[in-house]
């Protein structure tokens, strides 16, 4: 299926949730936000929210400093 990732088209496969795409992306172990459709992804339900075609999402890595 295809989705748009932080503005670009890309294709998954079918059936994917958010955290096989995160897997997929290796960002497991990064510090990110994400968004799909402008509605914001708590990490705690990636496992459970699967993917639609068409889906705009974006992955913003978070970062720290002073």
């Amino acid at each position: 299926m295809q989705i748009y990732l932080n503005g670009l088209e890309k294709q998954i496969p079918d059936s994917l949730d958010m955290a096989g795409l995160i897997e997929m992306l290796e960002l497991t172990d990064q510090r990110i936000a994400v968004e799909v459709n402008e509605e914001l992804v708590p990490r705690t339900t990636f496992s459970g929210h699967l993917l639609n075609d068409q889906d705009r999402i974006e992955i913003i890595h978070a970062v720290g400093g002073g």
